[in-house]
């Protein structure tokens, strides 16, 4: 049995599953859906090679916003000196180890420092660390492309 949108297999243990399918994502429902997970992963570009790093999130508007302790990784997507920002990718996902089934939305955009005092004290409470760490930067994406998939058994209502 074919997925109607992937036109692949479902994988599965080899007992009889429900078709699965994969449907695209719309921005407000991909930035909405940022907001229930706290955990994501920056894609960045380091020494020219890609480099991934796992940061908790907060959603601010639609901005995502994020800090770093590692002070390479901080040094490698400062902002240009043009103050354009620099590009990159934020992936964050809800997906069922088991059933296969959930959601992926991936936001691209310019990050810039975040360096106002004022949205520093109020990110503070919204962005812990796991593990005590000092914070080399608190940073911002503005999101100029969000996409993303939902993974279902089935075709959604509509």
């Amino acid at each position: 049995m074919m997925t109607e949108r992937t036109g692949r297999p479902p994988q599965g243990t080899g007992r009889a599953e429900a078709a699965r399918y994969t449907w695209p994502l719309e921005r407000g429902e991909g930035l909405r859906l940022l907001t229930s997970v706290s955990l994501g992963r920056l894609f960045f570009t380091r020494r020219a090679l890609p480099a991934v790093c796992p940061v908790h999130h907060v959603l601010d508007g639609d901005d995502i916003v994020f800090r770093l302790g590692d002070g390479a990784a901080l040094a490698a997507v400062a902002p240009s000196s043009d103050g354009t920002g620099t590009v990159v990718a934020y992936e964050a996902d809800a997906i069922d180890p088991d059933h296969h089934l959930g959601w992926s939305v991936v936001v691209t955009g310019y990050v810039h420092r975040v360096e106002d005092p004022a949205e520093l004290r109020r990110y503070e409470p919204l962005l812990r660390h796991w593990a005590p760490q000092p914070t080399a930067g608190t940073l911002r994406i503005s999101p100029e492309l969000v996409t993303g998939f939902r993974f279902t058994a089935g075709r959604p209502a509509g």
